[in-house]
């Protein structure tokens, strides 16, 4: 058996894409609260303003706010080791500039957390994923400034301070690569792509939130000694085109631009070849005295990642790349099939991205996010109930883990594996409740019952967690 006894199994979710409840108990919105329904409305979203009359998946999401007692038993059914999720920032505090906490934001992760470890499931939780209060992104323009550090740091003694029982798992923020592509999702700001300063104002965001990661895993140890607290990566494999030097070359700077992130935050230092992709996207760093000491005593204990498919680089201008899936770039592989959404199954791919991030960093890793998204139907069981027949999850759940498996017993330290969207829930890129993740189905969130249904992966997750990995029949 390559998996070790105390594996931790589980599921992962977000607040804003599963919690609903936007304005409940003292909460105000978030940026991730302005983000509408379908592609075009969530890539395009330049204003961060909410528009009466509008639909907005995350107001409702799953309604887990509300059914989060029964979602945890079903958890607990399956024989969760773990539960990654996250905190609403402005749960606790709303505008993000008070200096009190908003208790009743407090106490429902109170209760969340209770009622996970009653049933011996550990909560792993991101500290802010795809959000923060939309006052701290409309008065101050998010990571672009560095004010937002004490408010950051405020958020997080307050979060450690209060959970230090409860919580021994911690990651800040979600798939912070992603910046790059997304600022609006974890940077709390847009930029256009062709803007001159696109370079400078991205990476010197990219330098706040390094500051901040530094300082709240110095936190985090001060307060909880015994905790871990890791970033998290947006796991994007990519193979070059041809064995043609431009096109492996090219490919290693597309990594590069992802790892970056990872070797910043991992080493506790900017890498070498800093340099030369300052130079090329004319960037000058604003440095404060302290910062690259704090960096470098406070790297991350873990490496979390997500990992849903790959895609392929070329330098090929008649072949231009587009987004593929994941919020990556580059072209699609003919030798792997995709699902609906065009995302390209890759299993091997990996296992191989388990082992270069373990050879890259020998510090544990944590795949905090593997999973399918479908189009799930709901069907009659003839038992008096309904379910999913989602063979199709199962398949793909089932390569990876096969594959997870063939990482470790290469030498990869793996600490877990939650799959993403293990209760159906908004999807991040698409604002669409159509594309489906969960082992649990939910009843159309936004506008159905939100009753819960039990699908055929559930039974097969429990099998897998049971036997720890043995039986994947």
């Amino acid at each position: 058996m390559s998996f070790p006894k105390d594996f931790l199994w589980g599921g992962a979710l977000a607040a804003n894409q599963v919690e609903g409840a936007y304005l409940e108990d003292g909460k105000l919105p978030s940026t991730a609260d302005t983000l509408g329904a379908g592609f075009e409305n969530r890539f395009k979203n330049t204003t961060f303003t909410i528009n009466e009359g509008e639909y907005y998946p995350s107001h409702t999401a799953s309604d887990f706010y509300h059914h989060y007692k029964e979602d945890v038993a079903y958890f607990a059914k399956m024989g969760f080791k773990c539960l990654r999720t996250s905190i609403a920032w402005s749960r606790i505090y709303p505008t993000g500039e008070e200096e009190k906490p908003n208790e009743a934001g407090l106490r429902f992760y109170d209760d969340l957390f209770d009622e996970c470890l009653k049933y011996g499931i550990q909560p792993v939780i991101t500290i802010t994923h795809y959000e923060m209060p939309l006052h701290l992104a409309k008065k101050y323009g998010g990571w672009k400034n560095r004010s937002l550090l004490p408010f950051y740091e405020n958020y997080c003694r307050t979060i450690f301070t209060r959970y230090k029982d409860k919580v021994k798992y911690w990651l800040n923020f979600n798939e912070i690569n992603t910046l790059t592509l997304l600022p609006q999702f974890n940077g709390g700001f847009t930029i256009n792509r062709d803007a001159d300063d696109y370079g400078q104002t991205i990476y010197q965001a990219a330098h706040h939130m390094f500051v901040a990661s530094a300082r709240a895993n110095q936190l985090c140890h001060e307060i909880i000694p015994d905790a871990k607290i890791g970033m998290m990566l947006a796991g994007m494999q990519s193979y070059a085109e041809t064995c043609k030097p431009e096109d492996v070359y090219a490919t290693l700077i597309k990594k590069r631009e992802t790892f970056f992130f990872s070797d910043v935050m991992m080493r506790g230092t900017y890498p070498s070849y800093t340099a030369s992709l300052f130079k090329k996207m004319n960037v000058k760093l604003k440095i404060q005295e302290g910062d690259l000491e704090l960096m470098a005593k406070y790297p991350c204990d873990y490496l979390g990642f997500s990992y849903y498919m790959s895609n392929v680089t070329t330098t090929d201008k008649e072949k231009l790349g587009d987004l593929v899936g994941n919020m990556s770039w580059g072209i699609k592989n003919p030798f792997l099939k995709e699902s609906e959404w065009g995302w390209q199954y890759d299993p091997i791919g990996f296992k191989n991205y388990m082992i270069e991030l373990y050879d890259r960093y020998q510090k544990p890793l944590f795949c905090v996010e593997n999973g399918l998204g479908a189009k799930d139907t709901l069907i009659d069981d003839h038992q008096g109930g309904y379910t999913v027949n989602d063979d199709y999850r199962i398949d793909y759940l089932r390569e990876h883990i096969k594959c997870m498996e063939e990482a470790i017993e290469d030498g990869v330290d793996l600490m877990g594996y939650t799959v993403w969207g293990c209760l159906d829930l908004v999807s991040a890129s698409g604002g669409e409740m159509s594309k489906r993740y969960g082992m649990i189905y939910v009843d159309d969130a936004g506008n159905g019952s939100f009753k819960r249904y039990i699908k055929k992966s559930f039974n097969w997750y429990k099998k897998v967690i049971e036997t720890n990995g043995g039986d994947l029949k």
